[in-house]
C-alpha cells in the first residue's frame, strides 16, 4: 500500500468507519487519537495502519506527530469534532474558546503541519463543519460559530492551496456517535429529531464516511473548494407546511 492518509479523530465513529474505507480500497490509514485503547484496537483491525497518541488540542504535540509521519500523505482528514449546546445566555467565553480550539485552531495546524507532506503527494484535505452552521438552531452559539470558522477555513485553504492540494468540507447533521450520545440515547428524543429530516432518520457514522472517502480519493478530483451537506436534506428541505 503505497498511499497514506492521516485521519484525525480516528477512534469517533466517522473517523473509525473512514478508516476502514481507506484500508478496504488498498490505503494505508493513519490513526491518531488521544484514546490509545480504541486506537490500538482499531489499528489492529486494520493490518499495515499506523498509529499515533495526540490530543489535538496540545498544538506542539500535534506539530511533532504528524512532521515524523514524513512524506507523502495522500490525504488529511479531520474527524474530530464537538457538540456544545447551551442557551446563548448561559454561553461562557470559555465554551466558545474551546469549541473554536478543537473544531477550527486544531484543524488549520493539523493541515500546516501536514502541508509539506501533502504538497509531495499532490493530496486531498476533508474537514467537517455541520448542518448548524448555515441553519440556525437554537442553544447551538458556540458549535455554530466554531463550525463556521471551519468552512471559512476551508475555502480560504483551498483558494491557497490550489492546484497542488484539494481542500473540501462536509457538513453533516445530527449523527450517531459518541459525542452525539446525550442526544440519541433516548429513543423517544432521537425519533423526533430524525423525523425533522426530509430522509427521516439519524446520519450513521458510514453515510459521512462515504462522502469523505470520496472526496479524499482520486474520483474526486475536480472537486475543491466545497462545503458538501450530508444531512438527510435537513439543510435545505421543507417538506411539510408550517
Amino acid at each position: 500500500m503505497t498511499d497514506r492518509v492521516l485521519v484525525l479523530g480516528a477512534t469517533g465513529g466517522v473517523g473509525a468507519a473512514l478508516a476502514r474505507r481507506l484500508a478496504a480500497r488498498g490505503v494505508r490509514p493513519v490513526l491518531l487519537a488521544r484514546d490509545a485503547a480504541r486506537l490500538a484496537a482499531l489499528a489492529d483491525e486494520l493490518p499495515g495502519a499506523e498509529s499515533l497518541v495526540v490530543d489535538v488540542t496540545d498544538s506542539n504535540a500535534l506539530k511533532a506527530a504528524i512532521q515524523g509521519l514524513g512524506a507523502p500523505l495522500s490525504g488529511l482528514a479531520f474527524c474530530v469534532g464537538s457538540i456544545v449546546l447551551k442557551p446563548a445566555a448561559r454561553t461562557s467565553e470559555a465554551d466558545l474558546l474551546d469549541a473554536f480550539r478543537l473544531n477550527a485552531v486544531a484543524a488549520a495546524m493539523a493541515v500546516q503541519a501536514a502541508l509539506p507532506a501533502l504538497l509531495a503527494a499532490q493530496g486531498s484535505v476533508v474537514l467537517f463543519s455541520s448542518v448548524a452552521a448555515r441553519t440556525g438552531f437554537t442553544n447551538h452559539l458556540a458549535i455554530a460559530a466554531a463550525k463556521a470558522a471551519v468552512e471559512g477555513m476551508t475555502v480560504a485553504l483551498a483558494a491557497e492551496l490550489a492546484p497542488a492540494v484539494r481542500v473540501n468540507c462536509i457538513a453533516p447533521s445530527l449523527t450517531r456517535s459518541r459525542i452525539a450520545e446525550p442526544l440519541t440515547k433516548n429513543p423517544a428524543m432521537a425519533e423526533a429529531i430524525a423525523k425533522l429530516h426530509p430522509l427521516p432518520r439519524l446520519g450513521e457514522p458510514e453515510d459521512i464516511a462515504a462522502m469523505a472517502d470520496l472526496l479524499l480519493s482520486p474520483s474526486a478530483g475536480w472537486i475543491t473548494g466545497q462545503v458538501i451537506a450530508v444531512d438527510g436534506g435537513r439543510s435545505t428541505l421543507r417538506t411539510k407546511a408550517g
